[in-house]
């Protein structure tokens, strides 16, 4: 654990990611399976479906890695991307959001891991088959809703998420951007650490339910 109370590499990325769990992911597949899927069958899709149940632990070990790996991505921010996620999750546990908007909250900027300038959808689209459609569409489109905030510092509108007034969700969408994401910047305020959120997440990834 580093200094700002990070599980650090070691945990999340080493520990994914050793030999011996590489030799299981190869042994894992099915000699008897199919080559193409036009010549297969309905038992080849039930061991499938088997093997594929029986891996689902494996969503959670790759959305911590993610998360884990966001502690080195700053891009001039004065708190590193994991900080943020796990402030933006902390603020939102503590405000009373039930446990799918905490797990969004947590997840939100996990996409930075692979591009920033779509990260909103990539993390939205990772964590849709777990959470209601409010909590997906929230995280699909907290870009435009944070951009109230901070888009007149580059010439763009700021009145983005005004195209969705009449949506179900905006009212969650604005409680999560204006209370939670557009706040957890502060390396002085109360931040619990990844291994705080990790039982929610192998809970709510624990099967596809939506």
């Amino acid at each position: 654990m580093d200094e700002r109370g990070h599980l650090r590499s070691t945990v999340f990325v080493e520990g994914r990611h050793n030999e011996q769990e590489r030799s299981m992911a190869i042994t894992d597949a099915n000699p008897d399976s199919f080559t193409r899927m036009d010549e297969s069958t309905e038992q080849q899709w039930q061991v499938i479906g088997e093997r594929t149940r029986a891996n689902q632990g494996r969503v959670a070990d790759r959305l911590l890695m993610l998360l884990e790996s966001l502690a080195d991505i700053s891009d001039g921010f004065i708190t590193d991307q994991l900080t943020h996620c796990l402030q933006t999750a902390t603020m939102a546990e503590k405000a009373g959001a039930d446990p799918e908007m905490v797990f969004a909250s947590l997840m939100h900027d996990v996409g930075k891991a692979i591009s920033v300038p779509n990260h909103g959808a990539i993390s939205a689209e990772m964590i849709k088959p777990y959470v209601r459609d409010d909590v997906y569409r929230t995280i699909l489109n907290h870009q435009d809703f944070q951009g109230r905030h901070y888009y007149q510092h580059f010439g763009a509108p700021t009145d983005l998420r005004d195209q969705f007034r009449d949506e179900s969700w905006f009212a969650l969408c604005e409680q999560f951007t204006d209370d939670w994401d557009q706040q957890a910047f502060d390396p002085q305020a109360e931040t619990f650490p990844l291994e705080h959120f990790e039982p929610l997440i192998r809970e709510i990834t624990a099967q596809a339910r939506f």
